[in-house]
């Protein structure tokens, strides 16, 4: 090996990269052990990957700039990671029953949010009136709720507004409901200031952690999106299991 005892600048350039690209290296061999070793916890914990069927992407026209109100924060996709939820869990509110704010959808029946389709080609979404309307699911038992995906509708890029969502054995949602999700950071739905971010709707749905809330009904609220002021549901699957 050739000592070198006078190092120049591209000596030190190549050395520094080196470094740099060993460190990276390190890194993410230690994030990956750690995500591994998270998972094999959790499998230990008798917990899973929540895992679903993904439609495929319909993504049509050219993409709209999208607008956020000031102080509303863009959730950034690239640092999610998979929800792990009771490995006893399932799909419960298939083909379960939905109510809605809006008694009669300008588009579609609200049974379809719960058919397990997925699509959003025409006719295969709801469309309720503007201003913020909710749909609610029946879960026929009070039931833990591990996860809630939702799809609103996602061929075009969008934010949807004020999305809240609540769990409750009170069908009126007047008492004992735990939210678990909401991003209305004005509280302009009027159900409290919310501190989750807002998203862009894809083909992959929303997942929401569900936190082990437990009731017999799911609302979900909406206020409209950057795209218009009236409101899309394509599915809502909440996955958890019956505790009555």
């Amino acid at each position: 090996m050739r000592i070198i005892t006078t190092i120049g600048s591209t000596a030190v350039l190549a050395a520094a990269l080196s470094l740099t690209t060993s460190c990276g290296k390190e890194d993410s061999a230690d994030k990956t052990k750690t995500e591994n070793k998270a998972e094999a916890s959790a499998q230990a914990a008798d917990l899973i990957k929540l895992e679903f069927e993904i439609p495929d992407p319909e993504f049509q026209g050219t993409p709209k700039p999208i607008k956020l109100p000031p102080g509303l924060k863009l959730h950034n996709a690239k640092n999610d990671k998979p929800l792990m939820i009771p490995k006893d869990s399932t799909n419960i509110s298939k083909g379960k029953p939905v109510t809605s704010s809006d008694d009669m959808p300008v588009i579609g029946e609200l049974e379809q949010i719960t058919d397990d389709s997925k699509s959003s080609a025409e006719g295969e979404f709801v469309e309720l009136g503007p201003g913020t309307q909710w749909v609610q699911i029946d879960l026929g038992k009070k039931s833990e709720v591990a996860a809630v995906v939702i799809w609103h509708y996602h061929a075009q890029a969008r934010v949807y507004h004020d999305i809240i969502v609540q769990v409750s054995d009170d069908p009126d949602f007047l008492s004992g409901a735990t939210t678990i999700f909401n991003n209305d950071h004005d509280n302009s739905s009027g159900k409290g200031v919310g501190k989750d971010e807002a998203y862009i709707d894809t083909n992959k749905g929303w997942v929401i952690d569900g936190k082990g809330a437990k009731g017999r009904y799911v609302r979900l609220y909406s206020n409209g999106s950057t795209a218009d002021e009236m409101n899309h549901y394509i599915e809502v699957s909440v996955f958890g299991k019956n505790v009555e």
